[in-house]
């Protein structure tokens, strides 16, 4: 199966303007989304959805934005998100005040975290919402489970983004997923930048950011010397591709921008598909 992934899409971040460059860039992916082939079963869309969670207008337009989606699309929050907007639009993903809830997939299981912590720019997983982690994970301690949050619980070296490794949510986070054999990956967004690591025994795949993305930087910053380096660039809207196999999870990243094309395929290369093809057939 074919999951596609959107995050950290802002919206509102100019204001009443219904033409922003953020959803100018949201309906970018989604065109390209839609257009694929083979097309994606689900989308996910990690959090950040709105620039001010209590901006109602926002997150109506991104209900119009996704609702001639040939797929379905599932919210969670981040931290730019605020719950009471969000779950007057998206009821359906609010239970026990939290953004937690289960999608079944089909061969697999998504599990869908709130790490918001409203006033917070970090993550949170207070024990509410790890007690529900637990139970869900105990339910099907077999089957494979992906699990999907807007915070990645790692330290990405990004001098200003990213969490501490020893805070008390990641730890928490972490001695959950250390011993769920069945948890095939986790995918993330909030830096606004591409990264694959591991954690807890899986890997962290953070898809970068349909608005615009953070600068590639990994020198440290001192909040008190401004040194004019840059902090926003204007990449193209990004998006993320995983593709369950039955074996494991692949992730590609994508970016919703036509490349030159340097080669078609014509019949000068049918002599090296021919032995490629013919290389897998072997045992």
């Amino acid at each position: 199966m074919l999951i596609a992934q959107v995050t950290d899409i802002h919206l509102g971040f100019e204001g009443d303007r219904p033409d922003e460059l953020n959803r100018r860039r949201l309906d970018a992916v989604l065109a390209w989304l839609a257009a694929m082939r083979p097309r994606p079963d689900l989308l996910l869309m990690t959090g950040d959805l709105a620039d001010a969670g209590d901006d109602d207008l926002s997150y109506r337009r991104l209900k119009e934005a996704t609702a001639d989606l040939p797929f379905p699309a599932y919210p969670m929050v981040g931290n730019h998100d605020g719950r009471a907007a969000f779950g007057a639009h998206f009821p359906a993903s609010v239970q026990d005040g939290f953004v937690q809830y289960e999608i079944d997939a089909g061969p697999l299981r998504i599990l869908v975290l709130d790490t918001l912590e409203e006033g917070r720019h970090g993550g949170a997983f207070c024990e509410r919402r790890a007690a529900w982690l637990e139970a869900r994970l105990a339910e099907q301690d077999e089957r494979p489970t992906l699990i999907a949050l807007h915070h990645p619980p790692i330290d990405p070296g990004l001098a200003w983004m990213g969490e501490n490794p020893d805070a008390a949510w990641v730890r928490r986070l972490e001695a959950l997923l250390s011993p769920a054999r069945n948890v095939v990956g986790l995918v993330a967004g909030h830096l606004h930048r591409p990264l694959v690591t591991r954690f807890a025994g899986t890997i962290v795949a953070a898809c970068a950011a349909t608005a615009p993305e953070l600068a590639l930087d990994l020198a440290g910053i001192d909040a008190e010397r401004p040194d004019d380096r840059p902090m926003i660039v204007e990449e193209p809207p990004a998006f993320a591709l995983h593709r369950w196999t039955g074996r494991a999870l692949v992730t590609h990243f994508g970016l919703a921008a036509a490349a030159p094309v340097l080669s078609r395929f014509t019949p000068p290369w049918q002599p090296l598909l021919r032995q490629l093809a013919g290389e897998r057939g072997q045992a």
